[in-house]
């Protein structure tokens, strides 16, 4: 593996090391960790790389992995750089013939992302992107609830995504460095809360369900003063089929963490799943008592066995679950390395959900800058 950016101080860096490293199956061994050619050279001292390996700028990477020989260079490369940059790195490497993980959302905007699709087909290249909470086993065991129907018809689904970090003003000490980049519209594209966030909660739904949105009203709003964009939304959903749904991701929920939670109705019965207690999943009846369903028993689907690591009683949190969306990819990956006819049907987000995420951003702040009352999905 190789990475682009997630230097030193970079949480989201460490978070891909971890979990690319997790299984020992990827081996970290090149990067251009900043576009401070020195503190890329500092960062790859930190993670004890060759520093002949170590690069100055992503284009020096690629053309300089592209020269060594097959089975030295590096097999994909991990972005993790800032919204701005994931287009122009992903087809550099994409094109220099390198399989990708990009970390979410796929791009800038919406017309970026929809190249960034035709240049991965046209490539022939594995190309996964990070919506990490699709890792989790209880999410795979509700996916497969779900698609069995055992739910019956699906009526509603609610998704909430509330965190408080970002509740503070602007000009306050404590709206730290997590915030700053995601609220400048140059660097994070036309949202931050429902682009950084809002993103992770409508493709959980997708996920689980396998709906698709036909179309919204949202209302986005920046609360704290000097915000460009919002750190809060709200929208109303309309799916294809006829089941209703309602978003909110918010970053001003004072007092809340990262409380990503699920709620999905259905004819016969309801599940429900929270990110800050990820090894149960909710069964619930109308005419019976409800059923909770934990991580590593015999009785849970192949896909919640087969991605978890460790017995019944033991944890397993948000490293694990980004780590099986990397160990799946590696999968699809070591093929292609060796030549061989890609897996079908990958449990891993790839571009076509990259695509999804933006579409979703672009048409929920057409909405809510919209003066209609409902705005069809877009493509």
């Amino acid at each position: 593996m190789g990475m682009v950016g997630g230097g030193r101080g970079a949480f989201i860096g460490a978070v891909h090391r971890m979990a690319a490293n997790l299984d020992g199956k990827i081996e970290l061994v090149a990067g251009a960790f900043s576009s401070d050619p020195k503190k890329s050279k500092l960062s790859g001292k930190d993670f004890f790389l060759d520093p002949s390996r170590v690069y100055g700028s992503y284009q020096e990477m690629a053309k300089k992995e592209s020269e060594l020989p097959v089975g030295e260079r590096i097999d994909f490369v991990s972005i993790v750089v800032q919204n701005h940059l994931h287009h122009a790195v992903a087809k550099h490497f994409l094109e220099a013939g390198f399989n990708v993980i990009c970390d979410k959302p796929l791009a800038y905007d919406l017309k970026e992302a929809r190249d960034l699709r035709r240049i991965v087909k046209k490539s022939g290249k594995v190309f996964a992107l990070t919506h990490n909470y699709t890792g989790y086993p209880m999410v795979k065991e509700a996916r497969d609830f779900a698609r069995k129907g055992k739910l019956g018809r699906i009526l509603k689904v609610v998704t909430e995504y509330p965190q408080g970090y970002a509740v503070g003003d602007i000009e306050n000490k404590n709206d730290g460095k997590i915030a700053s980049w995601r609220t400048d519209p140059k660097i994070a594209g036309i949202s931050n809360c429902i682009g950084d966030i809002g993103t992770h909660a409508d493709n959980l739904g997708a996920y689980i369900t396998g709906l698709e949105i036909e179309e919204m009203c949202a209302e986005l709003t920046a609360f704290i003063p000097g915000r460009t964009l919002d750190d809060d939304g709200n929208i109303l959903i309309r799916y294809k089929g006829g089941a209703k749904g309602l978003l909110y991701a918010s970053q001003i929920s004072n007092g809340d963490e990262n409380n990503l939670n699920i709620r999905i109705y259905g004819t016969k019965a309801s599940l429900e799943w929270h990110q800050e207690d990820p090894n149960e999943l909710i069964i619930k009846y109308h005419d019976k008592p409800r059923q909770i369903l934990r991580r590593g028993n015999g009785y849970v689907c192949n896909a919640a066995e087969t991605n978890t690591r460790t017995p019944f009683g033991h944890p397993e949190g948000f490293i694990e679950a980004f780590a099986n969306v990397y160990l799946a990819a590696a999968k699809s990956i070591a093929a292609e390395v060796a030549g061989k006819k890609l897996p079908k049907n990958p449990d891993f987000p790839t571009v076509e959900d990259g695509i999804r995420g933006m579409a979703f951003i672009a048409t929920a702040v057409k909405s809510s800058n919209s003066k209609s009352k409902w705005t069809k999905m877009l493509k």
